[in-house]
């Protein structure tokens, strides 16, 4: 999935993630899980509800 920005906390800014893979959470939320592109930190978005 291309074009999912997510925060770096290691490098302190938006960045748009590599290799993003949607990962469930719970019962009905998802959230997206993917690399940092500059210093390869794992980065983590939670996305809104299912429906």
């Amino acid at each position: 999935m291309a074009g999912v920005e997510g925060y770096c906390v290691k490098c302190k800014q938006k960045r748009e993630m590599t290799g993003a893979k949607e990962v469930p959470m719970g019962k009905d939320r998802t959230a997206m899980q993917g690399i940092c592109p500059v210093c390869g930190t794992k980065m983590f978005r939670i996305m809104g509800k299912k429906k």
